[in-house]
């Protein structure tokens, strides 16, 4: 480390004395340069452990558990709203009045928002028997120590003390809509105890580090609120990741319009590689970015200029305070003999120049030059030259003083190498279709040591996303949000089915693969249903869903048609009245809408009208057992990447709100260092 100097050992009394500063002006620099507080530069902190997440056996354990609930509550989920009226959906799976379930729904999701102390209460219970095993008495005395705990889910004589009691042993029909809320939430992701707080990864990743210039820029100036909400949390947490295995370079599988992969190269000097099956996407991302970086620059340009006007302002006020500060100190000065005066060291009113202030400013100033390429909070927050801090006509010229024309080429030579530092940390939009045997060194010819990444990756693509990480060497890092559970492609769906495909989207695990689970379609669109939106208010839309529903009939019943390929689609805004809706998806599914009379279509409309509430009710179960099917979909995941060998850590953390964004959980892995 370089020996601090002081202003002594740069100048001796008598050449201070002679070349020419007055005592006010070097006062005044002493006062300027007093402000001059060295930045602090962000450097790499020493990083935390990463949080300690359950384990393979841990996780199979609790899929089990789901597992066992499932088989009997999955029926639920896989009975389709539109064949609702014509296959008698609710005689068949519940055995309770449509209001008796409503009221109880709507006050569990309403609990579920503020926080339930049923939740609490289940997984408290499983603690305290934990060490019952799944299935047998180990049910029996997790329901007991709840039900003792919680009256409003006991009845007098015939209490629910065992799990079994949600449904009927013999018709499978649900028989306590009271229980089956309780299990859904204790089996929902949250209170499996499988999540990491997002806050506890954060500062792992991050340790003290201070945050990157740039925090302040809001990314809803370029995007909507909920991809900017979205892609706000998702880059933190890769640029975090990046930093943590010295990373610049990033993948985006399904990387749509590009918003991530802009944000990620822009703010955290990253090179992103952004692919996409579609070629309309990749150019409107290309667009997109350009038109980003115009509006990037501007907002840096503003933002500096509101810096360095906040800077001369707090200058200006600083100087009233210095002048009265001055005006005492010289007249203790002037008071003094000149014997004293001579016999006073520079150091003795200059106490400020003395060692660390003149090697920090020393430092600074290399720092200005080594990491000019770097964002701003690696040097000065304001990047003043040293000229621009002192007092004007404090100094002789030819002591400090750069000449124009010099200077003039030192900042050409700076800007010609911000400017190829930058073009180092691109955005590049790549059109390909991924599968599982992508090649990416076809794809990334300078493929090196990186992440891969993608914000709602549709269907198989998530599930790929997670395989390829697996396979390839250059790939030390995955963070994945999965969407679309509906279009994956499922292993045993069709067991009698021929099919070449090798690799599926559902399920990944052994565990599964050998219970040879199958979720179906059905199951699987309802776990798209967001039931946190509708705690909030944003409810179902009944009134489509039964128009559908009652459509159904009308089709079988008059144009004996049971199945079609055709989709009706959003006809239900377009219309005026349940006889228009009808006449418009009629005619769009190709069938003779002028053999059906008005009355006709009515007599339908008043016979089922009474029994919407079913609809409504059976709706609103789909929708609280919505969440136990995603968390079975994201254990499977976990699971399957907790199986291979060269994965060190694996976590899942609720990364966004989900109101905002429903599908709101990332798969994070990270491979041993090599």
């Amino acid at each position: 480390m370089r020996q601090k100097q002081s202003i002594t050992q740069l100048m001796s009394k008598s050449e201070f004395y002679s070349s020419g500063l007055c005592y006010d002006r070097v006062l005044a620099l002493r006062l300027r340069l007093r402000h001059l507080q060295p930045r602090r530069v962000s450097v790499m902190a020493a990083s935390f452990p990463l949080p300690v997440t359950q384990d393979l056996f841990a996780l199979r354990a609790k899929l089990q558990e789901l597992l066992q609930f499932l088989r009997k509550a999955l029926s639920i989920s896989n009975a389709h709203t539109v064949d609702f009226y014509t296959e008698s959906v609710w005689e068949q799976l519940v055995d309770l009045p449509p209001e008796t379930v409503l009221g109880v729904l709507k006050k569990s999701v309403a609990e579920a928002e503020a926080g339930p102390l049923e939740a609490r209460l289940l997984a408290e219970a499983e603690k305290q028997s934990g060490k019952g095993q799944v299935g047998g008495t180990g049910w029996e005395e997790r329901w007991s120590c709840l039900t003792k705990r919680l009256p409003s889910v006991r009845k007098a004589e015939t209490g629910i003390t065992n799990f079994p009691k949600i449904f009927c042993e013999t018709s499978q029909k649900l028989v306590s809509v009271e229980a089956f809320t309780l299990a859904v939430r204790y089996y929902s992701v949250q209170n499996l105890g499988i999540c990491t707080p997002f806050e506890q990864l954060r500062t792992a990743l991050q340790g003290n580090k201070k945050q990157r210039t740039g925090e302040n820029v809001k990314p809803d100036e370029f995007m909507n609120l909920k991809k900017s909400h979205e892609v706000q949390a998702m880059s933190e947490l890769i640029s975090s990741i990046a930093d943590y295995y010295g990373i610049k370079q990033v993948i985006d599988l399904g990387s749509g319009k590009g918003y991530l992969s802009s944000f990620l190269s822009l703010k955290y000097d990253l090179k992103v590689y952004g692919i996409d099956s579609s070629n309309t996407n990749t150019h409107g991302a290309e667009e997109r970015n350009r038109k980003l970086k115009k509006h990037w620059k501007v907002y840096h340009t503003r933002s500096k200029l509101d810096a360095n006007g906040l800077a001369l302002k707090m200058t200006k006020d600083r100087k009233v305070q210095d002048e009265i500060k001055y005006k005492v100190d010289i007249e203790g000065i002037c008071n003094s003999s000149p014997a004293n005066q001579e016999k006073m060291s520079t150091s003795d009113f200059l106490p400020d120049f003395s060692n660390s202030v003149i090697s920090n400013i020393r430092t600074q100033m290399e720092n200005l030059h080594v990491y000019s390429h770097k964002e701003e909070n690696l040097c000065f927050e304001n990047a003043f030259s040293l000229i621009d801090l002192l007092p004007t006509n404090a100094i002789e010229p030819a002591l400090f003083q750069t000449p124009k024309t010099k200077m003039s080429e030192t900042n050409k030579e700076r800007r010609k190498h911000i400017s190829k530092s930058s073009e180092l940390n691109i955005y590049s939009p790549v059109t390909s279709v991924i599968t599982a045997d992508s090649q990416l060194h076809d794809i990334i010819k300078d493929l090196e040591d990186c992440l891969m990444v993608g914000l709602h990756t549709c269907g198989d693509l998530a599930a790929n996303t997670l395989r390829i990480f697996t396979a390839k060497s250059e790939i030390r890092g995955v963070c994945s949000v999965g969407c679309c559970y509906h279009l994956l492609s499922e292993e045993f769906e069709n067991p009698h089915k021929e099919s070449t495909q090798e690799k599926w989207g559902f399920p990944m695990c052994q565990y599964l693969k050998e219970e040879r689970w199958c979720c179906g379609r059905n199951a699987r669109m309802s776990a798209c249903l967001a039931l946190e939106r509708v705690a909030v208010g944003q409810g179902l839309p009944t009134e489509s869903l039964f128009y559908r529903a009652v459509l159904q009939d009308i089709i079988k019943e008059c144009y004996g048609i049971t199945k079609c390929d055709r989709h009706v689609g959003k006809i239900y805004s377009k219309s005026s009245s349940f006889p228009d809706y009808v006449r418009k998806s009629l005619k769009k599914l190709g069938l003779d809408e002028s053999k059906l009379p008005e009355k006709v279509i009515m007599d339908y409309y008043e016979k089922y009208k009474p029994r919407m509430n079913e609809l409504e009710a059976f709706n609103m179960l789909k929708v609280v057992l919505a969440p136990c099917i995603e968390a079975l979909i994201l254990l499977d995941r976990l699971c399957y990447l907790k199986e291979q060998e060269d994965i060190a850590w694996v976590a899942l953390v609720k990364l966004f709100d989900p109101v905002k964004s429903p599908r709101c959980y990332a798969i994070i892995a990270l491979k041993k260092q090599q």
